[in-house]
């Protein structure tokens, strides 16, 4: 189902679930290499591993930052959104708690590159009032991929460019996903996904060179890392 326009903060799934899908892209496009970039575009965890990062290399761009007591912050832009064309300027942070104010990127904030925040709290999420006719903040176009499990799954399959004639792609990434959410994967689990792209990638001959394949011990072990990281 597709989030509103502006995003409200019921489109958004408990923090949690949000952190584990995100997580499970970032695993499963693991690249050794880019971990190395100081610029970099993708999904994956930076700022000492309380911060989960998206970058699409174009127009969207994104943080997930977790707080004490199961808190958490999203902030980010993606080009679709109006907010820092509208006028009067809209606060992004009306009404956000000090722990908020101290985890947004405020030299992003200040330098218009920030379309909306929304907090999560005491179980739900939450953000800044916006003008009735504000027709966007962005956060479909670029966090609506990960509402559901079967948009992460797809996200999945989009980056190794897996379509719907590739058997059994589907399945896998959702499987994958679904480890995610529920805590249970394992370096079984994640070997298993790995050697499974690998199959779908060599039978219908879509070694692209930026997936590392065939993935190596120490990828494997960053990977699981990562998707177990709660």
């Amino acid at each position: 189902m597709a989030m509103h326009r502006p995003g409200r903060p019921e489109d958004l799934p408990q923090a949690g679930l949000l952190w584990a899908r995100w997580s499970a892209l970032a695993a499963a496009t693991w690249n050794a290499e880019e971990e190395k970039e100081r610029f970099r575009y993708g999904y994956w965890l930076g700022e000492g591993g309380g911060v989960l990062r998206y970058d699409d290399g174009s127009c969207s761009r994104w943080f997930l930052v977790r707080a004490d007591g199961g808190r958490a912050v999203l902030f980010g832009q993606d080009d679709s959104g109006k907010v820092t064309r509208y006028e009067p300027p809209i606060d992004l942070l009306a009404g956000a708690p000090g722990w908020v104010r101290e985890d947004v990127r405020h030299d992003l904030l200040e330098q218009g590159r920030i379309e909306c925040v929304y907090w999560f709290e005491d179980g739900s999420w939450h953000r800044a009032p916006y003008p009735d006719d504000l027709q966007d903040d962005g956060l479909d176009c670029g966090m609506g991929h990960l509402a559901s499990r079967d948009g992460a799954a797809g996200a999945i399959c989009e980056r190794f460019e897996f379509d719907g004639d590739c058997a059994g792609a589907v399945e896998a990434c959702e499987r994958f996903v679904e480890h995610a959410e529920r805590g249970t994967a394992t370096a079984e689990t994640v070997r298993a996904f790995a050697d499974e792209v690998v199959r779908i990638q060599t039978a219908y001959e879509l070694l692209w060179p930026e997936v590392p394949v065939p993935r190596s011990e120490a990828d494997l072990a960053s990977m699981t890392a990562l998707v177990r990281r709660r």
